[in-house]
């Protein structure tokens, strides 16, 4: 059983970076210990390192920062709203602990500080949703783009064919962004727009933006 199938169209080596990262970290065999014979599934990872990031589990212990960042002024403009009080974040957390299908990352800098969030969930079939991506102000200027290129990179590994998420239509910087990315409008709401990228897209922006990613990630258990 081979976890990852990502696409063969890659002249550059993406498709074959990802494969490898899968492997070294054994994500065939974490999944079938999770009787999970055919498709991709969420895996926990402890820790992904990238080019100048990486990205970490979230625990309990976690809960003040997230709080601060989702309650941030600016932050919290395009994001559903949040509490202030840190209770109901540890709560939420201690389930997640418990919780498979989603995965919950605090993305770091080389220097082990914490300068964002984001999150993986709502897996249907062969696609997964991202979110909760949110890249605290004073972060680097790259910091958007290679979190983006290490939530594709991890989802591709884990054997996702193509991703789904929404994005409010008043944030038009992130909503360009995606776009630029390859995803595809499938649909809208008062406040939303819909998308989906598929993995030719992913492997296509992971090419063309490899300069930030470049040897690709890898992952820890």
């Amino acid at each position: 059983m081979s976890a990852v199938t990502p696409p063969t169209a890659d002249q550059s080596g993406i498709a074959a970076q990802i494969q490898a990262s899968a492997l070294e970290a054994g994500i065939a065999q974490r999944l079938a210990q999770r009787d999970q014979a055919v498709g991709p599934a969420y895996l926990k990872a402890k820790k992904i390192f990238g080019h100048k990031l990486s990205m970490r589990n979230a625990t309990v212990a976690d809960a003040s920062y997230i709080v601060a960042l989702r309650t941030d002024e600016q932050k919290s403009r395009f994001i559903s709203s949040t509490s202030a009080n840190v209770k109901p974040q540890e709560q939420w957390l201690e389930k997640y602990a418990r919780d498979d299908k989603q995965i919950y990352f605090i993305i770091q800098n080389m220097e082990g500080e914490n300068i964002g969030t984001v999150r993986l969930y709502d897996q249907q079939a062969d696609s997964f949703c991202w979110g909760s991506w949110i890249i605290q102000a004073g972060a680097a200027s790259s910091s958007s783009i290679e979190s983006a290129l290490m939530v594709y990179h991890y989802a591709l590994a884990l054997g996702f064919q193509r991703a789904h998420f929404d994005v409010r239509k008043a944030n038009e910087s992130v909503w360009k962004f995606h776009e630029r990315f390859g995803a595809k409008k499938t649909g809208e709401t008062a406040e939303d727009l819909h998308y989906s990228i598929a993995a030719s897209d992913i492997i296509n922006s992971l090419n063309r933006y490899a300069k930030f990613l470049p040897k690709g990630i890898q992952i820890q258990f």
